[in-house]
């Protein structure tokens, strides 16, 4: 099998992010939340796919949040873009 179909047989990276929180037995409203912030800090970074980047995108997209969103730290603290480079 080539690597193009066992790339096409992988689940995506957010079928893998729900997964992996239907596993840890999460509610939906987290779920939900979880995949938003993701997709949030793919939009930030152009679309670039989350395990192509490391800490420092996210502590560029956290800084982001803080600086120009205004968003409480707390709010950054519930965001699981550390957590990227699991499902990446």
């Amino acid at each position: 099998m080539s690597n193009s179909q066992q790339d096409q047989n992988k689940p995506k990276l957010l079928d893998r992010l729900r997964y992996a929180i239907r596993c840890m037995h999460y509610s939906c409203k987290t779920e939900k939340s979880y995949v938003a912030w993701v997709k949030r800090f793919i939009l930030f970074h152009k679309l670039r796919h989350p395990g192509n980047m490391g800490a420092k995108e996210i502590e560029e997209f956290l800084t982001y949040l803080a600086v120009e969103r205004k968003v409480s730290a707390s709010t950054q603290n519930r965001s699981p873009c550390a957590s990227l480079n699991r499902f990446g």
